[in-house]
């Protein structure tokens, strides 16, 4: 079976699959830990990790000659515990200052999909939960810190659906986005992008991971081969193939030295590291079904008043949070990692 984890948490949540672990390791191959831990539920391990797929920082590397004191170019790249979001506040109220204008974009346009940086970015590095924190005390110091950096953020955000075209135009020179909506940038340009690891706050490195993984049906017949399979699947020059083919990423670290130089190694690397982090918080997209639109309502609702429209803080997270959890009373969906 390839699955996404939501899909095949459910299956071994009702003893569907097969217990992996009796086949041992796959040699010649390393699964970054987060990804390891992911796929052992239920007491078993329900899978091998597959493909992934995220969303990443993509800086032009003119911005590196304005880093903030105390930062350098390699704590960015490699997501070391110097790069946090007051790093960020700091580089581009720098960047803001030296160069003459806000250099900082997110794709916060009708069609963007910055409601993914809010639940599933800022409020767990923030919060340490997606969903369950979000009216608490540290929900509020999270919002005071966006309304702050969003002094230093470009004012066309707000119309812009991906970020591609203006990371090209240099209207901004860092930018967040899903790695399939910057990829062109990078394939035009790849020698003046890097990708990289999201910065950490207060509770971690909260990021949202895609993650697709392969299982064997519990008393499958033919399992041995089905284990070939998946053998094969995960070998470094395979997943390469699915990167260049299907635009997911590979789940093994030896997948990057397969891939020859260009803009599919610049994103792989970058997506690499942000996965390698040790402080690293995963978000997994929570299954709502219908009422994902509404989920994402109450977070964009909670910006617009709260940063756009300078409303307070603390009621306007009180309000919201009702609407909030009666998503999950309603539909029975479990609360997404890290909540859960």
């Amino acid at each position: 079976i390839g699955e996404l984890h939501g899909g095949l948490d459910f299956f071994a949540s009702k003893g569907w699959l097969e217990d992996l672990g009796k086949f041992g390791t796959l040699s010649g191959r390393t699964f970054p830990k987060v990804l390891e831990d992911y796929s052992k539920i239920h007491g078993i391990k329900a899978y091998v990790p597959w493909m992934t797929a995220t969303y990443v920082m993509v800086i032009n590397k003119k911005a590196f000659d304005y880093l903030p004191e105390g930062l350098t170019q390699d704590d960015v790249i490699t997501g070391s515990n110097k790069w946090t979001y007051d790093m960020l506040l700091a580089w581009a109220k720098k960047l803001y200052e030296e160069t003459g204008g806000p250099k900082l974009g997110f794709p916060a346009g009708p069609k963007g999909l910055f409601v993914r940086f809010l639940h599933g970015y800022l409020y767990p590095a923030f919060t340490g939960a997606q969903v369950k924190n979000f009216n608490s005390q540290d929900a509020v110091q999270l919002w005071e810190y966006l309304r702050e950096l969003w002094q230093y953020v470009h004012p066309s955000s707000t119309t812009w659906d991906a970020m591609a075209d203006p990371l090209l135009r240099e209207e901004v020179w860092i930018a967040w986005d899903h790695t399939a909506r910057i990829k062109s940038a990078i394939e035009q340009r790849p020698d003046d992008f890097v990708v990289v690891p999201v910065p950490a706050g207060p509770k971690g490195r909260g990021y949202i991971l895609v993650i697709a993984g392969l299982a064997i049906p519990k008393d499958a017949p033919n399992q041995e081969e089905a284990w070939k399979l998946i053998e094969y699947l995960t070998r470094p020059e395979t997943q390469v193939k699915v990167l260049e083919n299907v635009g997911f990423f590979p789940t093994v670290n030896e997948a990057s030295g397969k891939i020859t130089a260009g803009p599919l190694k610049v994103l792989a690397e970058g997506v690499n590291k942000q996965l390698s982090t040790p402080d690293s918080l995963v978000a997994l997209i929570p299954s709502l079904g219908e009422k994902g639109g509404d989920f994402k309502n109450v977070y964009i609702t909670a910006f617009e008043k709260i940063v756009l429209n300078d409303e307070d803080i603390q009621s306007t997270l009180d309000e919201l949070y009702t609407t909030l959890m009666s998503l999950f009373e309603e539909t029975g969906a479990p609360l997404p990692p890290p909540d859960a």
